[in-house]
C-alpha cells in the first residue's frame, strides 16, 4: 500500500511541475500565420492600437501595439518592453471554435467563453522587419512591395491560473504587411514632357501622388549647345549638388499639379507630404548620375533629355532602385 502512495504522490510532483516549456502546457502556434484586425496603414492618423493575433479551433495568441510605435516599414529592428498597457500578450483558451469576431469585434460575441486566460506580465517583443522587393529587370530596377516582420517574445512571463511561467524565447511569427509599390509614371508619359525652373537649379516630373526632382541643378547640365552624339553633358548625384528626391504624399491631403509651386525654396504644406526619398549610388561600381543630351531644333530651339542613371532611392534603411537608366524626361527651350 504504502508503494502505491509513493507512486502516486511522485506523479502528483510530474504533473505539478512546471519547467517554463509553454508546449509542456500545449501552446503551439508554429503553423499558424500571424494576421491583424485591420490593413495595417504606416502613417496611419487612426490612434486604434494594432492587433496581431494568431487563431486555432478554440485556442487564440494575441498582440496589442500603438498604433505609431510598433510595426514599422523599414530595415531595421526594434525591441519593446512588454507592459500589459500598450504592449499586450495574451492567451486565451476558450469552450468552442473560436473567430476573427471574437478577436476584433467591437462588442464580441457572447459565445464561446474564455475558459483560460494567460496575460503576459513582463518580457521584451523583438520585431525584425525586412523588405521584400519585386523581381529585378533587365534594367537592374525593382521596387518594395511588402515588409516581413519576424516577431519574438524574449523572457515573457504569463500570469496563468497556475501561476507564472517564463519562456525564454517565444518565436510568434512573420507578420507581412504589404505596400503599393512606387509607379513612377508621370503624368505626361506620352510625350515624355519634364519641367525646369527658370534659374535652371531644378528639374521635374510628377504625378497626382508624387514628385520626382533633381535639386541644386548644376546649371551647366542645361547649356543651351547641342551636345556631340554620345557625348551627353554628365555630373554625379550627391547629398547637395544634383540631388534626387522623389516624395510621395498622402492620399486624400490633395493632388499634384501644374499649379503646385515645384520652384518654391520650401515645398508646400498642400499635399501633405508623407515619404521622402533620397538618390544615391546603386553600388561602389555604378556611380549615379544625372545625364543631359541637348539637341538643337531650329534657329532657337532646345530639347534636353535628362536621365538619371543607377539611382538607388533611400529612406532610413529602406531603398529601391530606379535602374541603370531612367529618363526623367525632355525639356523644350526656347529662346
Amino acid at each position: 500500500m504504502k508503494k502505491y502512495a509513493s507512486l502516486i504522490f511522485l506523479a502528483f510532483l510530474l504533473n505539478g511541475c512546471d519547467d517554463g516549456d509553454l508546449t509542456v502546457d500545449e501552446i503551439n502556434f508554429d503553423s499558424v500565420t500571424p494576421v491583424s484586425c485591420t490593413t495595417f496603414t504606416e502613417n496611419s492618423l487612426s490612434t486604434d492600437p494594432v492587433i496581431i493575433y494568431k487563431l486555432k479551433t478554440q485556442e487564440a495568441l494575441i498582440l496589442q501595439l500603438p498604433q505609431t510605435e510598433g510595426i514599422v516599414n523599414d530595415n531595421n529592428t526594434v525591441t519593446y518592453d512588454i507592459d500589459n498597457a500598450q504592449y499586450r500578450v495574451l492567451y486565451r483558451a476558450y469552450s468552442g471554435t473560436v473567430a476573427k469576431d471574437n478577436i476584433c469585434g467591437t462588442i464580441p460575441p457572447s459565445s464561446p467563453n474564455v475558459t483560460e486566460e494567460w496575460v503576459g506580465s513582463a518580457g521584451k517583443i523583438k520585431i525584425v522587419s525586412s523588405q521584400v522587393p519585386t523581381d529585378i529587370d533587365a534594367n537592374d530596377s525593382f521596387r518594395i512591395k511588402a515588409y516581413n516582420h519576424a516577431i519574438t517574445f524574449e523572457n515573457i512571463t504569463f500570469q496563468k491560473p497556475a501561476g507564472p511561467q517564463v519562456e525564454a524565447l517565444f518565436e510568434y511569427g512573420t507578420f507581412q504587411t504589404t505596400v503599393t509599390p512606387a509607379d513612377l509614371t508621370f503624368i505626361n508619359a506620352d510625350t515624355g514632357e519634364a519641367k525646369k525652373c527658370d534659374d535652371n537649379t531644378k528639374v521635374y516630373n510628377y504625378n497626382a501622388s508624387f514628385t520626382l526632382t533633381v535639386e541644386n541643378l548644376d546649371p551647366a547640365l542645361l547649356l543651351n549647345e547641342a551636345t556631340p552624339p554620345g557625348q551627353p553633358r554628365s555630373q554625379a548625384v550627391s547629398a547637395t549638388t544634383n540631388k534626387v528626391v522623389y516624395r510621395n504624399f498622402v492620399n486624400g491631403s490633395g493632388s499634384i499639379t501644374d499649379a503646385y509651386n515645384f520652384c518654391a525654396a520650401q515645398i508646400p504644406t498642400v499635399p501633405a507630404l508623407r515619404e521622402t526619398w533620397i538618390g544615391t549610388d546603386t553600388s561602389e561600381a555604378k556611380k549615379a548620375t544625372v545625364e543631359v543630351t541637348t539637341e538643337k531644333i531650329g534657329d532657337n530651339t532646345f530639347i534636353h533629355t535628362v536621365v538619371l542613371k543607377n539611382i538607388k532611392l533611400t529612406k532610413d534603411n529602406s531603398y529601391f532602385q530606379l535602374g541603370n537608366t531612367f529618363l526623367l524626361g525632355k525639356i523644350t527651350v526656347t529662346i
